[in-house]
């Protein structure tokens, strides 16, 4: 008879483990170097679209700049760069001139708070971890989801009775992406996954409301927003995920 040798089992299975380990993560960094440059692909699409549009005379300028500066702020967001900040303010900044023509004096309205927004979610994605270090993706807890939930219920009642006295068009949708949208920008400056869920209800509302204004172009843009959500969820959860396995496998 053979000996056995516990020694060379217990190897064998270890390098058999490990190479699964390998071959897991070496799938999952294809699937996000694929979506990284279907979101590349995602943003030079829109700028080759608002060039075109610009150049047809199609929109106008300004509407362009928002167009290409939204697709670019969405595309660092999905990559956790903290410059999405900027070039956000830039994007509120064009966006709230553009919305306020079309009469959509909620969404005008709605890029002030975004500016102010955007100032203290900068400051918190670069201080507002742990000893103020980067701030790293987290869940949104039951307790403050619930009180978000209410924010979105009240404040889009309040909105959709404050714009109907002003004759804003469309009065409860925009009351209610302009709500949910604040309560999203909440959970993006918190580095919250959650957010993402947001983005994608508000993004798939926003695009027939554009249409029905004529916002031809910004309706292209929140169209592709909503795939660059899509994409925004995944990846922000496959970094969640790896983050909390490397944190199980430090406390082990």
């Amino acid at each position: 008879m053979v000996a056995s040798h516990p020694e060379l089992t217990t190897l064998q299975l270890n390098f058999w483990s490990l190479n699964r380990t390998n071959l897991a993560t070496t799938i999952e960094q294809i699937k996000s170097e694929k979506s990284q440059t279907f979101l590349a692909v995602l943003t030079g699409t829109t700028t080759l679209v608002a060039a075109a549009a610009l150049w047809l005379e199609l929109t106008t300028a300004l509407e362009a700049i928002s167009f290409v500066t939204g697709a670019l702020c969405v595309w660092l967001v999905v990559r956790e760069n903290v410059w999405n900040f900027p070039i956000g303010l830039m994007n509120v900044a064009t966006f709230s001139v553009v919305f306020f023509q079309s009469r959509l004096f909620a969404d005008a309205g709605l890029q002030i708070v975004y500016f102010v927004l955007g100032v203290v979610g900068w400051r918190l994605w670069l201080r507002g971890g742990e000893n103020q270090t980067r701030l790293r993706l987290s869940r949104i807890g039951m307790v403050e989801l619930v009180w978000l939930g209410f924010f979105v219920i009240l404040s889009t009642l309040c909105l959709w009775k404050t714009l109907q006295q002003f004759g804003g068009s469309a009065s409860f949708w925009d009351a209610f992406t302009t709500s949910l949208s604040l309560a999203s920008q909440w959970m993006l400056n918190r580095k919250q996954l959650e957010s993402w869920l947001g983005w994608i209800v508000v993004d798939a509302i926003y695009v027939p409301l554009y249409v029905s204004k004529g916002l031809y172009l910004t309706a292209i843009l929140y169209a592709i927003f909503l795939c660059m959500a899509f994409i925004g969820w995944r990846q922000w959860y496959r970094s969640w995920n790896s983050d909390l396995q490397l944190s199980s496998e430090g406390a082990a």
